[in-house]
C-alpha cells in the first residue's frame, strides 16, 4: 500500500499522534481507548493500524464516538514495523508515539510530555522524551535513573539505560526520516535499528516517571523472540550495531550475531529456491 504524506512539518495540526499498531486485540484495546479518553491533555488524534485483523477490530473501533479524532486505517498483515511506518507517514502530529493495543497511558500522560518537552533548552537538538513504564500493580519495570533526568547526547550512554522498559515521544519530522526496513516474508525488525540510527545523530532526554502501563499479554511483542523468524532485519540491526562507537565487547558479540543471523537468511533463500 502506497501512502502519502499529508501534511508539511509546519502544519501540524496536533501535538501528538498516538499511534496503535493492533493484530486481533478487539478485547483489549477498549482499555487503551478509555486510557486515552481519559487524558487531561486533548491535543492528539489517535491512529489506529490494524495490521490484518479478522475478529471485528474495525467495527469497535469505528462505533467510538470520542472528543478526539480516531483515524482507523487496515491494512493486509505485515508485522509491526511495518504498521508503525504507515502510521508515522499518516501523523498529523508534531510529535509521534506508540501505545500497544494492551497498553494504556496514566490520565497525565499526555500533559506531562507537553510539559517535560518545553523544558529541554535547545528542543532542536534531541528526537525523543522517554521516560519509564509500569504494570497493573504499580510496579516500575526496571531500574529507575538516579535523577529525575539525563540528557544523553551518545549512542553507548543510550545503551547503557536498556535494563528498563521505557515509553515516550520522538519528533514527527525525525521520525519519517528513518522508517523501518522491509524484507519479503519477514515480519519483524527489532526497534532497537530505529533507535540507534536516530540516537547517533540526535540527542535524548531520559526522565523518571511512569506514565504507560504495560501488559504483556500472550502476543506482546515482548512476550517472544522473533528475531529467528526474521533474519536478515536481525543481521541488519547487528551488523550496524558492530559498526557503532560502543563498548568494543558489544561489537564483537554484535558481529558474531550478524554472521549467524546472515547465514540463517542465506540459508532460507536458498532452500526457497
Amino acid at each position: 500500500m502506497n501512502f502519502v504524506c499529508p501534511f508539511k512539518d509546519s502544519l501540524w495540526r496536533y501535538r501528538f499522534s498516538i499511534i496503535t499498531p493492533t493484530y486481533n486485540r478487539v478485547d483489549l484495546i477498549t482499555r487503551t481507548y478509555e486510557s486515552l479518553c481519559t487524558q487531561t491533555f486533548q491535543e492528539f488524534e489517535w491512529i489506529v493500524i490494524d495490521d490484518g485483523s479478522t475478529d471485528g477490530t474495525r467495527d469497535l473501533v469505528l462505533s467510538w464516538n470520542a472528543r478526539f479524532p480516531i483515524r482507523y486505517f487496515w491494512k493486509p498483515n505485515g508485522g509491526l514495523h511495518t504498521a508503525l511506518n504507515v502510521g508515522t507517514y499518516l501523523a498529523k502530529g508534531e510529535f509521534v508515539t506508540q501505545v500497544d493495543s494492551d497498553d494504556y497511558c496514566v490520565p497525565h500522560a499526555l500533559e506531562r510530555l507537553d510539559y517535560l518537552w518545553r523544558q529541554i533548552p535547545n528542543p532542536e537538538r534531541f528526537s525523543h522524551l522517554v521516560g519509564l513504564c509500569r504494570n497493573e500493580d504499580g510496579v516500575i519495570l526496571g531500574t529507575p535513573l538516579s535523577s529525575d533526568y539525563i540528557d544523553i547526547f551518545k549512542l553507548r550512554n543510550a545503551l547503557s539505560l536498556v535494563d528498563a522498559d521505557r515509553w515516550g515521544i520522538v519528533r514527527t519530522d525525525i521520525a519519517r526520516q528513518f522508517p523501518y526496513p522491509v524484507f519479503k516474508n519477514e515480519r519483524f525488525v527489532m526497534p532497537g535499528l530505529i533507535h540507534n540510527r536516530i540516537l547517533s545523530r540526535y540527542a535524548v532526554r531520559y526522565f523518571n516517571e511512569a506514565l504507560l502501563l504495560v501488559r504483556h499479554t500472550p502476543g506482546h511483542m515482548s512476550s517472544v523472540d522473533l528475531r529467528w523468524s526474521s533474519p536478515k532485519g536481525a543481521a541488519l540491526y547487528h551488523a550496524e550495531l558492530a559498526m557503532h562507537d560502543v563498548p568494543l565487547k558489544m561489537r564483537l558479540k554484535s558481529a558474531l550475531n550478524a554472521l549467524r543471523f546472515s547465514a540463517l537468511a542465506a540459508g532460507r533463500t536458498l532452500m526457497s529456491h
